[in-house]
């Protein structure tokens, strides 16, 4: 297969080469990565720009083929944007942009097919640093929070630009929640937020709130709908008040009415992440500052305890029972295993100490460390697994741009991402996989219930 390939006319050039030849047999699946590098050939209107490079750039050799010969949809969305792979050789790639520089990248879009063509690029650029060990697990879940954020913002500047010349004025800001909010976002995820408006000066309340849903319920949509260019990615609102049942936006002080009244224990959980993401910071700040509070009060509440463990249980009884074993992410030794103790002990022990209160699960792990909450060889076991589970996760999800958890069976797709992550074979992914989800499942037993006597106490 890989010789007829090779026979292509827009190869011709290439063929021979031996470096090129090198590098194609060392991508993730090497007869992905000759078929798209001859498909991004055909299209490119500057081929053989694009074949001297892949000649004699060994940087970009590595990073187009790290990503074409893994990433089939990153691969199809160049092949469709060939003027794009220039990126991938400029060598300020590795100093990746500030929060603005991505932002006013995105702006640049005028609708949402020229939004999910923008979203696409830099991710595509995260991708291919991330394929090449240029950014590790962390850096790389921080960069794609940093992408959603910046998308969340256009997508709200576009969606004010169709609102009515007669609308009520309205302040609006996005907070992020989950994974957004933590700045620790997967490559393909739900993104959690909550959306917090108040009128402007003088302006009506309810008129506000009408225009601030529209705003939401746009952005929502200009997000989540498949155009000719995908998607990007759905956006979810339901850890509001009241969940889908409530209001999609409220004021400050409705959420703090809430809040104080009505919050279960999960939600003062769910809240330990909650980020500005987009719109109005000032806002936001407001939104922030009122709610915090009440998150460190959490574990005072009547109930505490058991409302932990029901938690526990909703969160294994979402599981199917077929991929239990499979699970990264809600699976015995899973990553939810690893988050729920981190969180747990925030709730608890953060009262009192406000180093505690980071959004970020391997931030607060390493406060809770230093803080002497989580033994240092019991911590570093965890630091290790999360990071190794996070970064199968990513792959898992980057090979076919699909939200999933669960680690595939089959033999040669389990070999694909062996490679992806520097291991040799499959056996030994399942094996470091299985050590790690062990260890979490440990060390969770140990760190679950000691927070939970305390609470008690």
């Amino acid at each position: 297969a890989a010789e007829r390939e090779l026979g292509r006319p827009e190869l011709a050039e290439l063929a021979d080469d031996d470096e090129f030849l090198r590098s194609v047999s060392s991508a993730v699946d090497p007869d992905l990565a000759l078929a798209s590098v001859a498909r991004l050939l055909s299209a490119a209107p500057d081929a053989r720009d694009l074949a001297a490079a892949l000649r004699d750039d060994d940087q970009l050799r590595a990073r187009l083929l790290a990503v074409m010969g893994f990433s089939a949809p990153l691969a199809d969305h160049l092949v469709r944007h060939p003027d794009q792979w220039p990126d991938l050789r400029r060598p300020d790639l590795v100093e990746r942009p500030g929060h603005g520089q991505v932002r006013a990248a995105l702006g640049r879009a005028n609708n949402a097919e020229e939004l999910r063509v923008q979203y696409r690029r830099w991710l595509l650029q995260i991708a291919a640093l991330d394929l090449t060990d240029v950014l590790d697990m962390a850096p790389v879940s921080a960069e794609l929070a940093g992408l959603a954020a910046a998308t969340l913002d256009t997508a709200l500047e576009l969606a004010a630009r169709d609102m009515p010349s007669d609308a009520e004025p309205c302040r609006l800001a996005v907070i992020g929640m989950g994974k957004t909010g933590g700045a620790e976002l997967n490559y393909v995820s739900d993104v959690d937020v909550i959306f917090v408006a108040e009128p402007v000066a003088g302006g009506n309340e309810p008129a506000a709130l009408k225009t601030a849903t529209a705003l939401a319920t746009t952005v929502m949509r200009l997000c989540s709908e498949y155009t000719a260019e995908g998607t990007i990615w759905p956006v979810d609102a339901a850890l509001r008040p009241e969940g889908k049942a409530g209001p999609l936006v409220r004021t400050v002080a409705s959420h703090t009415a809430y809040y104080q009244s009505w919050a279960k224990t999960w939600e003062f959980q769910a809240l330990l992440q909650a980020r500005y993401v987009a719109g109005d910071r000032e806002l936001a700040d407001e939104y922030l500052s009122a709610v915090g509070p009440l998150v460190w009060r959490a574990a005072d509440r009547d109930g505490f305890v058991e409302d932990v463990r029901a938690m526990r249980r909703r969160v294994t009884d979402h599981v199917r029972p077929t991929e239990a074993e499979r699970q990264l992410k809600l699976g015995p030794g899973g990553l939810r295993d690893v988050e729920f103790a981190v969180q747990l002990l925030q709730l608890v022990h953060g009262r009192t100490d406000e180093s505690l209160r980071s959004p970020n699960t391997l931030e607060a792990l390493d406060a809770l460390i230093a803080g002497g909450y989580v033994g240092r060889a019991d911590g570093a076991v965890l630091d290790e697994a999360y990071r190794f589970l996070r970064t199968l996760e990513h792959r898992i999800q980057l090979q076919r741009l699909r939200r999933t958890h669960v680690v595939p069976s089959q033999q040669d797709q389990l070999r694909r991402l062996a490679r992806a992550i520097g291991l040799r074979h499959a056996d030994e992914l399942t094996t470091t996989w299985r050590r790690h989800a062990m260890e979490v499942r440990r060390l969770h037993e140990k760190l679950f219930y000691r927070p939970l006597l305390t609470a008690v106490a």
